[in-house]
């Protein structure tokens, strides 16, 4: 544990050594108010109520994330600093745990400096908190669930951008495999059980159902999971590289 918390410390300061950290921060809230007040209706809806603001995140994290994700081991490579970080008393693991975290970590941060949009709707209705509390856990899920898998890709790369286009690629299916189109696609000829078990990949259908509040254990296994796996892909993916 001690390992993972040098680790993380060391890559969180990392992000905001660079003015890149604030440029990232700046153009997500820019994006949110955007999304929110704009193309999601929020005064015109009439309700008291962030969906206009949480409807709109698998969208952003889609192309935000990935931005975040590519260099995590990306940069590592290209540079030879990973031959570095392996000679460390670290296990690959730790490192790989550790570098996430951070990521995750900073997306946390930037997530959470959206509360003046939280604040208007505290200020111009009555909402539901309980429900705009477990929105933002759930949308703090699926930011991880989308660096998992950009964390992953970044290992596979010295490109930085190779592993952003891959990462969004990739992302994007996990997205549009529980559109409307996909499933209404596969309706006509498919089991019931094949369709479901389609529709269970897609970060819509696990962040649709928290964001009506209710947090429920199946969600919460599907992004462990989905994080889990990606990022033991993540550790294969570097043992490889580093044994080639």
């Amino acid at each position: 544990m001690r390992n993972i918390i040098a680790i993380f410390k060391r890559e969180l300061g990392a992000y905001f050594a660079t003015p890149v950290a604030y440029v990232f921060i700046v153009i997500f809230l820019f994006l949110t108010g955007i999304f929110t007040f704009y193309l999601g209706g929020f005064y015109e809806r009439g309700q008291a109520d962030l969906e206009p603001f949480f409807v709109f995140h698998p969208w952003l994290y889609l192309f935000l994330i990935p931005a975040i994700a590519m260099r995590l081991w990306a940069e590592e490579r290209k540079s030879g600093s990973i031959e570095l970080l392996m000679t460390l008393p670290v296990s690959l693991s730790q490192a790989v745990i550790g570098k996430f975290l951070a990521a995750w970590c900073f997306t946390a941060i930037a997530l959470a400096l959206t509360f003046p949009i939280w604040i208007t709707v505290d200020y111009l209705g009555e909402p539901d908190n309980t429900v705009i509390v477990v929105s933002y856990v759930g949308s703090l899920l699926m930011a991880g669930g989308f660096l998992a898998i950009g964390s992953c890709i970044s290992a596979l790369t010295k490109s930085q951008v190779i592993a952003f286009v891959v990462s969004v690629v990739i992302c994007f299916f996990f997205i549009l495999s529980g559109f409307p189109v996909v499933i209404n696609f596969f309706q006509g000829w498919a089991p019931q059980a094949i369709i479901d078990l389609i529709s269970s990949f897609s970060f819509l259908t696990h962040f649709d159902s928290i964001q009506k509040g209710v947090i429920d254990l199946r969600d919460v296994i599907y992004f462990g999971t989905l994080i889990g796996f990606w990022l033991y892909a993540n550790t294969v993916a570097i043992e490889v590289k580093k044994a080639g």
